[in-house]
């Protein structure tokens, strides 16, 4: 992740406008092509585009630094698991908008997807990153499960 961490870092170098999501979609379409070859350490966007193959790791961070570039904001770069059950962990991006959130997975779809429209047991976040800020995503039911009833019930 350290080696990853500038783009993160970065701030969007172009003016906060209205993002084309036919720009995004061709983005996501042109990742999508990239031949799949799973890396142990995160490939930097840079690696990506002259190595030309990338796993799901390296395609999400190039996809975070063209989104920062054309003035997205409100894009999380989020690890999980892409279905659940996987053994093992996938990356993708979110991202909020006025027009509602979106799904944008490079590695398995060839365009952006309305968050809504995934089915509950797809995309399952675990850790978000958005800029220099880290979360870790929590289970709704889980913590509802935890919270002793008066709190969990708002008494």
């Amino acid at each position: 992740m350290a080696r990853v961490q500038p783009v993160l870092a970065s701030s969007g170098s172009a003016p906060a406008e209205e993002v084309s999501l036919a720009i995004v979609n061709r983005w996501i379409n042109k990742l999508r092509r990239v031949p799949y070859r799973y890396s142990k350490q995160w490939m930097t966007p840079f690696e990506v585009s002259t190595t030309k193959t990338a796993d799901c790791k390296g395609k999400a961070i190039t996809l975070y630094e063209v989104m920062q570039a054309i003035g997205a904001k409100d894009v999380r770069l989020v690890i999980g698991k892409h279905r659940a059950g996987d053994w093992f962990t996938h990356a993708w991006l979110e991202w909020e908008t006025a027009d509602g959130n979106y799904v944008l997975d490079p590695t398995f779809n060839w365009r952006a997807v309305k968050a809504e429209q995934q089915r509950s047991r797809k995309y399952l976040p675990l850790y978000a990153y958005e800029g220099v800020f880290a979360y870790r995503a929590v289970s709704a039911t889980l913590v509802s499960e935890t919270l002793p009833r008066a709190v969990a019930s708002g008494r």
